[in-house]
């Protein structure tokens, strides 16, 4: 067995033994291998074009061929998937309910569901609501996965509801990862103002955490479908390494990557090819203001 195989395979037993230990709180629960929530921004700082770019790369993620052999290769092949936009403290909107996704049928009669529900948009921006709600919404559906994630991302910093790192906090204290797609855009919002300064940032100190948890960085909007195909393949596998392969050219360039791994940050490109070895892995400490 090569060497490369091994922290997979461990990560792998790590998550059926926790799987196992949990509580059987939904009776008729079906097994996964990930619950995973997408939490889309749609404040105010989102252009109506933006939107679309962002929506357009869920769509196109979700049928991707790397994403669905990675379903398929999982303990039991298959995920279950939530489509959830937020804005404000008060504003977390369920666009696609929780959906069983086990081969590109599943896939695209989910995205075909997207397609069809306008973007909404409201202001502000609560990412500590948005992950409560997720909270939530986790411990409510109808599955029962071996890893539960949160997916988030947006343009800009927690600027509404209570302090981002509190409800990151408490998600990881109950199992859960969070992970982060900051989306750095040279244009101005539609009220006019700058693009906000310091979202990845942010997103590295305050809104990751849990088990494994990452961000990647994305540069212009454009770029969203190549960076979210990753990290859904890396979300989707559950091991801290990344594929070099993961990205197809023809997406072009724009997307880092980040762990946070002891208090010392790693970058790279995704366009290149890189193994993401050891130093890559763990979980992220959790920090305040």
């Amino acid at each position: 067995m090569s060497a490369r195989r091994v922290p997979c395979i461990w990560g792998i037993a790590f998550a059926l033994a926790l799987f196992l230990a949990l509580p059987a709180t939904r009776g008729h629960a079906e097994d996964v291998d990930l619950e995973l929530v997408l939490a889309v921004d749609v404040s105010s700082s989102v252009d109506p074009h933006e939107a679309e770019l962002q929506r357009e790369g869920y769509m196109q993620a979700l049928v991707h061929g790397e994403v669905l052999r990675a379903i398929s290769t999982g303990p039991f092949g298959r995920i279950a998937v939530v489509y959830v936009e937020y804005a404000g403290e008060t504003y977390q909107k369920i666009v696609v309910g929780w959906t069983l996704l086990r081969a590109w049928e599943d896939a695209a009669a989910f995205t075909a569901k997207l397609s069809e529900i306008p973007v909404s948009s409201a202001p502000a921006t609560s990412i500590s609501a948005v992950i409560d709600f997720s909270r939530a919404s986790l411990k409510t559906n109808l599955f029962r996965g071996l890893r539960q994630v949160i997916d988030v991302s947006g343009d800009g910093p927690n600027s509404d509801g209570r302090a981002v790192w509190d409800a990151r906090d408490d998600a990881v204290g109950e199992g859960i990862t969070i992970n982060g797609l900051p989306i750095l855009s040279s244009r101005p919002d539609p009220q006019g103002f700058s693009p906000a300064v310091g979202v990845t940032r942010h997103y590295r100190r305050h809104v990751i955490g849990g088990h494994g948890a990452f961000a990647i960085e994305v540069n212009e909007f454009q770029n969203f479908a190549a960076a979210l195909v990753s990290k859904l393949v890396r979300e989707i596998h559950g091991a801290p390494q990344l594929s070099e392969n993961l990205v197809p050219e023809a997406f072009g360039t724009g997307i880092s990557a980040m762990n946070e791994v002891h208090g010392r940050t790693s970058m790279f490109s995704l366009t290149q090819p890189h193994e993401c070895r050891s130093s890559c892995a763990g979980t992220v400490p959790s920090s305040g203001p």
